[in-house]
């Protein structure tokens, strides 16, 4: 398997390996991984323990952090992503994103699946507060996809 380092600075492997994606922002739509990914992969619900979902000043999405209080994230993970779907998803993420190996615990069965995750980059970052919950409010996909983010 080869990896590629994208200008995210994330590595890319290219060939027929797949990938768990743990997703817990604006990929949680449907509708915008159908844009990015031209399908909607199959998914389960998970949580990711000891991180954090911040609000970020003046963003629609989220950002997620490693926290030391118990606190755990709720998402899903997007099952069976080509190489191909990991670049796209690394270039949606950009450089405020780091791809990390994460343990996740699936919701359906409590087990653990190591996954994916992007996690931003800048834990010192002034713009990070409260908690940031998932709408399934049209405007705001809308307003996220015209974003171009």
């Amino acid at each position: 398997m080869t990896s590629v380092k994208m200008s995210s600075g994330n590595p890319v492997r290219m060939g027929g390996d797949n990938h768990n994606v743990f997703v817990y922002g604006s990929l949680l739509a449907d509708e915008v991984v159908r844009i990015l990914l031209k399908r909607v992969p199959p998914s389960t619900p998970a949580t990711l323990p000891d991180y954090h979902r911040f609000k970020i000043k003046g963003r629609v999405y989220p950002a997620i952090l490693p926290v030391q209080n118990n606190n755990k994230v709720t998402g899903r993970v997007l099952l069976g992503i080509s190489g191909l779907e990991l670049d796209i998803l690394d270039e949606f993420e950009d450089v405020e994103y780091t791809r990390s190996d994460v343990e996740v615990f699936l919701m359906d069965n409590s087990e653990k699946m190591q996954v994916y995750a992007y996690v931003w980059s800048n834990k010192d970052d002034p713009d990070l507060y409260g908690e940031w919950e998932f709408e399934m409010e049209t405007s705001s996909h809308e307003r996220f996809c015209q974003d171009d983010r």
